[in-house]
Order: structure tokens, then C-alpha cells, then sequence
């Protein structure tokens, strides 16, 4: 019986055994099955999912981008460029021309269709608070790091939603023969031997009151050509100019991004830096090549025709006014000699201050298109404006002073003042913005000009000019 029993209990034990074995190997099968399955399962969604993507990439494949143009002059030079672009990388440039003044209403139109602009322009920062919402962030763009003066960009925070293709300059144009004729007289008061060292209003004064002192021994009428002051010619005072001090007030506003923003919320203006307007007005007036008297009935022609005939060896106005001096019967100012200096007024830290740099023109993407699109655009415009071809295009057909380093020494415009202002713009300076784009009214001038003329006339003090200069704002902002 015993042997019985240990033979039944070694029975059960085998039969447990196999019991267990035979589930373990169940439950390994099992587990394996399942880890098949999983497997293809995975293997499958991973084929699913790059086909997804590859059906996603044939769908951002972009084959054309849209550019909306706002120059209808040089709309035929685009097409031509378009071309060329399609020629060289298989990407066709749509471009679509708005008629002249027409072109918000045009941009309106356009993004609201289902094949909207990629490229667009917008004027500053006045068009970037109408287009904020379909305005791409640029700042990690090739094109944004060609910028010469990464100040012109309209930028929000820390974003930049619009870059500039073309710039003016204004500022004191000086003939450099008359300024080295003084530079070499052996009585002159100041120490100053080059123009390099004029940095400032204090400098500029003490030179140019010198020069009054020696004008005959320079052979000129005065250092300054005309203050025109006749209606319809001043605006070279009651708008560029007068951006200056208006320039300083609302950089001073850091509530906002940029001094035209903040020119455009002011209701009212303390008019804070009238004297440094009136530190350079005066020494126009005062060093003129024509008396106080006659400024009145002084046009912005006479003054430019003083400067060319050698009569005087400064004058303020922009880089287009080289054609006109150019053009002038009997122009003695060689194009070598034709230099700028910035607007000094006796502002703190001006040994900083570049010219007063602006445009309306600010490229843009449209950030509601596809990324591919965005990426198309952008890869346009850096071609435009860095390969051969494209800044061959830019500066001798387009004619644009582009504000971009990717142009040498020999591809930039032969205009001597359209360089100046160019090689300003990459000088360790700042440059001055355009806020008179902030101005409340053409009013607004015309009261601050005539005031001038009045002034110089002896019938208003400089007190009564501030008075007007800021009550007008105030009345013209009001309407």
C-alpha cells in the first residue's frame, strides 16, 4: 500500500508539472501572438503614416507663389524678373500689379480669395497695425540678417513683420572741395581738419560761423544755399525737419515700438526739443547765401542751383536731389565731392545719429498661406536681393537704393548720393525714422512753415512759433 501511495503521488506530481509546462508554453505562444500582431499593427500605421506623409509632401509641393506689386512703373521689370526666376528654379512668380492709389482697397480684395498673395507690401508701421493678423514673423530669415540698419524694420515685440527694399536718405548734403578749401586756410578759428569730426551741432556751428567769417576767401555767398520759405516750398522745413524734434519727443514715448507709432497716439505734443530745432534753423538762416528779407520768395530750385554754382558749400535735402544738381546749366560740384552729413540739432549722444532714413515700401509675407508657400516667398526675395542676377535687377532696373550688405562696392547705384546714404546705413550709427508719416495734417505743416517765415521776418518770436506749432497739432489731430 505504501508503495501504492508514493506511486500515486509521483503520478499527480508529473501530471502537475506537465500541466504547468503545457500552460507556460500557451502562454508563451500566446504573448508571441500577440507580439506578432502588435508588430504588424506598427509595421502597418508606420507605412500609413509615411504614405500620409508623402501624400502630405506632394500636396505642399509649390509650383508658384503670388506677389502683389505697388509700383505700376516698374510692374514690367517684375514680369521680366518673374521669368527669369521660373527659368532658373521651376517656381513661377505670379505678379499682379495694383492701379496707382489703389492699392489697400486691391490687398483687400486679394487676401480674401482662395489664392491670395504670398507677398505683400505694407507702408511702415502705420500698415502693420491694418495687416498685423496675415504678417509673418521674418527675424530668423536670411533676408532680415542682410539688413544694413536692422532699426528700418517694422518690428513688434520681438517679432519683424516687415522688411524694407528701398530706402531715401536725407540730410546736410556739403560740397567736400569748398569743406577741404577750409579745412587748409591757415587763419581758420576752429581745429577741425576733416569733416569726419563734425559729429555734432556744437562742431557744426563753430565750422560753419568760421566759414561765414572766411566766405570770400572760400568764394561763396554763404555756407547755406536758400532757406526757401515761399508757400509750397518748405517743406524741407515744416516736414523734414520739423521730423527731428518730433522724432526725439516720441522715442522718448517707450509705451510704443517705434516713434511713428507713437506719434500717431499723440493727441498733443510738448514740442520738448523746439530749441534744438531752432539750434540748426538759425544757423541756416543766419549763414544763408541770401538775406533774411528775400527767404520768403526763395524756392527749393534757387537753393538747389546755389549749391551746384559752387555759391554755397551746404544744403539741406535728400539723395534725389542729385539728378537736379546734376542737371543744373553750369554745375561745378564733382560727384566725388558730393558727401552727407546728418541733421545736427544739439540732442544728447548725436554722435550716433545717421541720417534721417525712411520709405513706405516694407515687404511682407502672408502668415495664412501654407508654410511651404511662406518658405517659396522668402526663398524669392532673398534671391532678388543676394544672387547676381537678381541685384543686377534691383539696381539697375528697378533703381532701388536696397538697404541690404549683400551688395558690393560695384553693384550698388553709381548716384553718388544714393552711396552716401548707403554707406551711412552701415556706419555704427542710428538712423533717424521718418515720423513725420505721423504728422496730423498737410494743415499741420503749412501752419508750422508759414510760422517759420514769419519768424525769420521778425514778426513772430520763436515763443509764438512753439505756440502755434503745438496748438495746431492739437486742433488738426482733433478733427
Amino acid at each position: 500500500m505504501k508503495k501504492s501511495s508514493k506511486l500515486l503521488a509521483i503520478l499527480l506530481t508529473l501530471v502537475m508539472v506537465a500541466s504547468a509546462l503545457t500552460a507556460c508554453g500557451g502562454e508563451k505562444k500566446a504573448k508571441e501572438t500577440t507580439q506578432q500582431k502588435e508588430s504588424t499593427k506598427t509595421e502597418e500605421k508606420k507605412e500609413e503614416t509615411s504614405n500620409d506623409q508623402s501624400a502630405s509632401n506632394e500636396e505642399e509641393k509649390v509650383d508658384e507663389i503670388y506677389y502683389l506689386n505697388f509700383k505700376p512703373e516698374i510692374a514690367e521689370v517684375y514680369n521680366q524678373i518673374a521669368a527669369d526666376y521660373e527659368a532658373e528654379t521651376g517656381i513661377k512668380v505670379k505678379v499682379v500689379t495694383a492701379a496707382s492709389g489703389t492699392y489697400e482697397q486691391t490687398l483687400k480684395s486679394e487676401v480674401a480669395k482662395s489664392d491670395p498673395p504670398t507677398i505683400f507690401q505694407i507702408n511702415g508701421p502705420v500698415g502693420y497695425e491694418s495687416w498685423k493678423d496675415y504678417c509673418l514673423d521674418l527675424k530668423d530669415t536670411k533676408l532680415y540678417s542682410y539688413l544694413s540698419d536692422k532699426s528700418l524694420a517694422v518690428t513688434s515685440g520681438d517679432g519683424v513683420y516687415g522688411i524694407p527694399y528701398v530706402v531715401e536718405g536725407y540730410g546736410i548734403i556739403y560740397n567736400n572741395a569748398i569743406m577741404e578749401k577750409y579745412f587748409a586756410l591757415p587763419d581758420k578759428a576752429t581745429d577741425i581738419t576733416s569733416m569726419e569730426k563734425v559729429n555734432n551741432f556744437a562742431t557744426l556751428k563753430a565750422v560753419v560761423e568760421d566759414m561765414t567769417a572766411h566766405a570770400d576767401a572760400l568764394e561763396i555767398k554763404g555756407v547755406f544755399a536758400s532757406t526757401s520759405l515761399g508757400a509750397g516750398e518748405q517743406w524741407r522745413w515744416q516736414t523734414h525737419l520739423a521730423n527731428m524734434p518730433l522724432y526725439y519727443e516720441f522715442k522718448d514715448n517707450t509705451a510704443y515700438d517705434n516713434s511713428i507709432l507713437a506719434g500717431l497716439a499723440a493727441n498733443e505734443i510738448e514740442f520738448k526739443y523746439a530749441d534744438n530745432y531752432r539750434n540748426i534753423f538759425d544757423l541756416y538762416v543766419n549763414n544763408s547765401s541770401t538775406q533774411k528779407g528775400l527767404l520768403g520768395s526763395k524756392t527749393v530750385n534757387d537753393s538747389m542751383a546755389e549749391f551746384a554754382l559752387g555759391q554755397a558749400a551746404m544744403v539741406q535735402n535728400g539723395n534725389w536731389a542729385w539728378s537736379q544738381i546734376n542737371g543744373v546749366d553750369g554745375n561745378v560740384v564733382a560727384a566725388e565731392d558730393i558727401k552727407f552729413l546728418p541733421i545736427y540739432t544739439g540732442v544728447t549722444g548725436e554722435e550716433k545719429q545717421g541720417l534721417c532714413v525712411g520709405t513706405e515700401n516694407y515687404f511682407a509675407i502672408n502668415s495664412k498661406v501654407s508654410p511651404a508657400k511662406q518658405q517659396a516667398s522668402i526663398d524669392f526675395l532673398e534671391w532678388l536681393f543676394s544672387s547676381e542676377k537678381g541685384k543686377d535687377y534691383v539696381t539697375n532696373q528697378l533703381g532701388f537704393i536696397a538697404p541690404f550688405t549683400t551688395f558690393e562696392e560695384d553693384e550698388k547705384p553709381v548716384d553718388p548720393l544714393a552711396r552716401e546714404v548707403l554707406a551711412w546705413m552701415e556706419k555704427d550709427v542710428e538712423s533717424v525714422t521718418w515720423t513725420f508719416a505721423a504728422f496730423p495734417s498737410e494743415d499741420f505743416k503749412n501752419y508750422f512753415g508759414d510760422a517759420l517765415l514769419e519768424y525769420v521776418q521778425g514778426g513772430k518770436t520763436w515763443d509764438e512759433v512753439v505756440t502755434i506749432v503745438k496748438d495746431s497739432w492739437k486742433s488738426e489731430r482733433a478733427k
